[in-house]
């Protein structure tokens, strides 16, 4: 049987099933977008101030662990001067009778530069005992300057051992009573001030005629800040008549004393 269609009809249906008829790869896309959405996480934004993580800063201070002074900024150890000093602190705690061998033979690999620094840093912890042996070594060796006796001299009258000061000022007159003048005038100032604060009357009185004989106040100006320091350390420790010879001396140079 054949039916025959109005030729406006036929070709209204066929546009219509075109219409409707799916786009296979427009379906694809819509379906692969669609799981891409449903495969990602969310993941949860604070709206307001109050969820949000604030970031607070504050400060947190420790004590130290003992009365050691704070390091010197720019000063560096080096590994050698570090080992010295835990064997130096090793062995004292441990068995003293063995000091003067790790002396001995810790102390002699050092270079100069490395003894010095081991010197200052048991200064400032503190441990004058080992600071004398170190400084010992250093003075056989080497020629100590005027600084590192005003350093020792200044570490021993902190720590309430100012006699140990007489013997050291006594080994630097001992070392043919020379005082190097000019860089070190500094350093000589600082042993003056380390020796009058100990209290030390008879070894402010040794540096003192110790720096005459080295030609001080006749053939070498005598510096005012160092007059003034030397007359009023003779002068605190008892010695009225030197301190007065001082100011006789200087009147001109920096007037009443």
């Amino acid at each position: 049987m054949i039916f025959d269609f109005p030729p406006n009809l036929s070709k209204g249906y066929y546009s219509h099933c075109e219409k409707k008829k799916p786009n296979l790869h427009t379906a694809m896309a819509s379906s692969l977008h669609s799981t891409f959405l449903k495969s990602q996480i969310s993941i949860p934004i604070p709206t307001s101030t109050a969820t949000a993580a604030v970031a607070v800063s504050f400060r947190v201070r420790c004590g130290p662990r003992d009365n050691r002074g704070p390091l010197v900024k720019g000063r560096t150890l080096s590994i050698e001067a570090i080992q010295a000093i835990q064997s130096l602190k090793r062995a004292e705690r441990s068995d003293p009778t063995k000091l003067q061998q790790v002396l001995s033979t810790t102390l002699s690999r050092l270079l100069k530069a490395d003894l010095v620094a081991t010197l200052k840093e048991l200064l400032r912890q503190e441990r004058c005992a080992l600071a004398l042996e170190v400084f010992a070594v250093i003075r056989s060796e080497y020629r100590a300057e005027l600084g590192l006796y005003a350093e020792v001299a200044a570490a021993l009258s902190r720590n309430g051992a100012a006699e140990e000061i007489d013997r050291l000022v006594c080994d630097l007159d001992g070392r043919d009573g020379v005082i190097e003048w000019g860089d070190d005038d500094k350093g000589l100032i600082k042993l003056i001030k380390a020796v009058i604060s100990g209290n030390r009357r008879e070894s402010t009185v040794r540096i003192y005629r110790m720096m005459r004989r080295n030609g001080w106040g006749s053939m070498i100006k005598g510096d005012d800040y160092m007059i003034k320091v030397m007359s009023k350390g003779l002068r605190r420790v008892g010695e009225i008549e030197l301190a007065d010879e001082i100011n006789r001396e200087f009147q001109d140079l920096v007037g009443s004393l």
